[in-house]
């Protein structure tokens, strides 16, 4: 048996082991993509900040880092599908499913948030489900 038989290609061994996590995009830019979506999450917090915080992070960072713009796709059409659903929550309210229909809203926009962030830092684009405009197929 000569040396190449036992020692199978030597170069394959010595590939550096990418940072990127799949689609290209460096962990920092990973990182913004996991912190568009957790921004969601600031709504809870501050009034109106489950609604800004994202676009003002898309804002400063879509130039810099292209591969965080489809998340904040998915995430805008988020906040655009979970307003209408709130605007009909809102309108059941007088028949009291509305409330119902509200907490399972909030309770979906953290499961989303959190499971885009988590999915976001290993490098993939989630679509969070049950939106109105389907964005990417």
């Amino acid at each position: 048996m000569s040396d190449t038989e036992n020692n199978p290609a030597p170069e394959a061994e010595q590939e550096p082991v990418a940072e990127s996590g799949g689609n290209g995009s460096s962990k920092e830019e990973r990182q913004w993509a996991m912190f568009l979506h957790l921004s969601l999450l600031a709504g809870f917090i501050i009034p109106l900040g489950g609604l800004l915080v994202p676009i003002i992070i898309w804002q400063m960072k879509k130039d810099e880092m292209p591969s965080i713009v489809p998340h904040a796709h998915v995430v805008l059409n988020w906040i655009i599908t979970a307003l209408v659903y709130s605007v009909i929550c809102f309108i059941l309210m007088f028949i009291v499913i509305g409330v119902f229909g509200f907490i399972a809203l909030s309770i979906a926009t953290v499961a989303f948030a959190i499971i885009g962030g988590i999915k976001a830092n290993d490098g993939e684009v989630w679509v969070y489900p049950a939106t109105i405009i389907k964005v990417f197929k």
